[in-house]
């Protein structure tokens, strides 16, 4: 069950602890995938999310509460309010440019929306990939995501 506020932003700091315990990890794959520098793939890879996934922690009791509407005449005396819920299941494709943070990224808006999600991580960064299906598999990330390798057929125009 993913739509407890708990159980997202356990979630949400799982993710956290993955990313900062396998730093080093994540530097190697994309040294190997692009030749990113250590203080490139901090400052346009990891810090990036890190920072989004506190935001996220922070913010999300106030994104999922009740949101009071106004109630429209023929309705009165009832009360109204906007329940957000989540919508199910989310496909995230990664881009070959930047492979960890625009794969994660919309990981962080998922699993803080209470939706599960299938990350496709680029088939030219194969050393990220590597890396994304194994934090699923270890950081018990497997309740909200599951992340899927392979390559895709290419169409030439």
């Amino acid at each position: 069950m993913t739509k407890p506020i708990d159980f997202r932003i356990e979630q949400l700091k799982k993710l956290k602890t993955m990313i900062q315990n396998q730093e080093q990890e994540i530097y190697e794959a994309l040294e190997l995938d692009l030749g990113k520098s250590q203080f490139e793939t901090y400052t346009t890879e990891i810090g990036i999310v890190l920072t989004n996934i506190d935001e996220a922690i922070k913010q999300l009791p106030k994104w999922a509460k009740p949101e009071k509407v106004k109630t429209p005449t023929f309705m009165q005396p009832s009360k109204n309010y906007m329940l957000y819920e989540p919508y199910g299941t989310a496909l995230i494709i990664g881009p070959f440019n930047y492979p960890f943070q625009l794969l994660i990224e919309p990981l962080i808006g998922a699993i803080a929306a209470g939706n599960c999600a299938i990350l496709k991580p680029s088939e030219h960064t194969p050393e990220t990939s590597k890396l994304v299906k194994s934090f699923c598999e270890k950081y018990s990330l497997k309740n909200t995501s599951a992340s899927l390798r392979g390559k895709l057929r290419r169409m030439q125009l």
